[in-house]
């Protein structure tokens, strides 16, 4: 992921209580250097415009942590605005416990200048946080805040590959490539199937034992597979694996039925299954929206995702189970089953990744959705993966919902959301939130 370029900048005025000051100064450090070690910081208080203007000079960050220390009028805010066009976090601290004596810090009436300031000037969502640097609450915010603008600046960087077309009435999924560098500043590459099956038939078989040793390690019972299927699948992976590398793609949306079953011969789910988890994040039914889903969610939560279908509901244990035909990394396998080996429940034909997926106490439901308007949404939903075999034939995990499964299944349906949706193997409701407020975007949560 791209090194994030990220500012601290401690503001103030001398006339307020400074030793005060300077002790949440070195606090506040200790604590950002533990989230970023790399963070840009100045070595004392910037007490004044031409202090702040001078740490400025030259920097392009693409984050700005802007704290506080003590009250500064809003000039301070308006010059790191008119400086940089970089997403700010707005930290004030809290102050201390009133006795009768002297305002130490007065941080409190600077935020409210910055935050009159920042909706002058930009009036997109500021990023605000309320306490001292050794708050929990502090601390879970600021990380997110970076988390996200590290995801942002990632995107920028991104190519996201479509591998042939959407099926028929599965538009959801399309994407334009003007459209995809406008909202998220990503680079869509597209490529044909058939050129990656043509790759795939060609290879020599010199060139296949790393591949076959791959698909031998991951896929539990692989070996049983018809010898036709055995090698078109080892090909398959190859030239999908070379393509990636070639192309320095980290995300992509493959057509899978029919072409890969009706002219290849072969499924290409275990595929995307392998590349999920080697973390190229891989969406079946040429799912572009679906994949940028899957690598920001990747990216959140240092795990692979996982894409599925929503299939069934039970109101008893609230929970959706999410399945599809064959796809699922085979690091998530719940054990002691593992990743094991089948065909396609449809097609009949294999092989494909057969496993329900390992529980989590921590997951989130991710989806970026695209209004009817052009407009892009983000629906976040926060839960649980619990502990359940494999639901139905293919990959599938059995989602614990935080709120009643019936209205919320209800309300997706009738808002017109994709019937695609990527489980986050963490809670990374906040950091999704404020993405989508980096970029402009809505936000949908039942």
């Amino acid at each position: 992921m791209s090194l994030l370029t990220c500012l601290y900048l401690p503001v103030g005025v001398p006339t307020f209580h400074l030793e005060t000051a300077h002790k949440q100064f070195q606090a506040s450090l200790k604590m950002l250097h533990t989230l970023a070690p790399d963070i840009v910081t100045p070595t004392e208080p910037l007490l004044s415009i031409e202090s702040l203007r001078a740490f400025l000079d030259g920097k392009h960050p693409d984050l700005v942590i802007y704290q506080n220390l003590t009250f500064a009028h809003a000039a301070y805010a308006t010059e790191v605005m008119r400086l940089t066009d970089a997403p700010m976090l707005l930290w004030t601290l809290a102050e201390p416990e009133g006795d009768g004596g002297r305002l130490k810090l007065n941080s409190l009436t600077g935020a409210f200048s910055a935050g009159h300031a920042h909706k002058a000037m930009r009036g997109t969502p500021l990023q605000y946080v309320l306490g001292a640097p050794d708050n929990p609450t502090v601390k879970t915010t600021v990380s997110a805040v970076i988390a996200a603008a590290r995801v942002k600046k990632s995107l920028r960087s991104l190519n996201l590959a479509m591998i042939g077309h959407t099926p028929s009435g599965f538009g959801f999924g399309r994407a334009l490539d003007t459209e995809m560098a406008q909202v998220f500043g990503v680079n869509l590459v597209a490529i044909e199937s058939r050129e990656l099956t043509k790759v795939a038939r060609e290879l020599p078989d010199e060139a296949l034992q790393t591949a076959k040793e791959t698909v031998q390690s991951r896929m539990l019972g692989f070996d049983a597979t018809p010898r036709k299927n055995h090698d078109d699948l080892i090909r398959l992976y190859e030239a999908y694996r070379q393509f990636v590398k070639q192309h320095q793609i980290g995300a992509l949306a493959s057509r899978c039925w029919p072409d890969f079953f009706t002219d290849y011969g072969t499924p290409v789910c275990a595929v995307l299954g392998m590349l999920n988890e080697n973390r190229v994040a891989a969406a079946c039914e040429a799912d572009a929206w679906g994949a940028l889903s899957m690598v920001i969610g990747e990216r959140l939560s240092d795990l692979p995702t996982y894409l599925g279908d929503p299939v069934a509901i039970n109101p008893e244990e609230n929970t959706i189970t999410f399945w599809h035909c064959g796809t699922g990394p085979c690091n998530l396998a719940r054990q002691p089953e593992g990743a094991q080996t089948g065909v396609h429940p449809n097609r009949k034909i294999g092989p494909t990744m057969e496993f329900g997926l390992r529980a989590s106490d921590r997951a989130t439901l991710f989806r970026i959705g695209r209004l009817p308007d052009g407009r892009f949404r983000f629906f976040i939903h926060e839960g649980a993966i619990l502990d359940k075999p494999k639901q139905y034939c293919g990959t599938s995990l059995v989602f614990k919902a935080h709120t009643p499964v019936e209205p919320l299944i209800t309300a997706l349906v009738k808002d017109g959301f994709e019937p695609h949706f990527v489980v986050i193997y963490d809670h990374v409701a906040e950091a999704l939130t404020i993405l989508a407020e980096m970029l402009g975007l809505d936000i949908t949560k039942y």
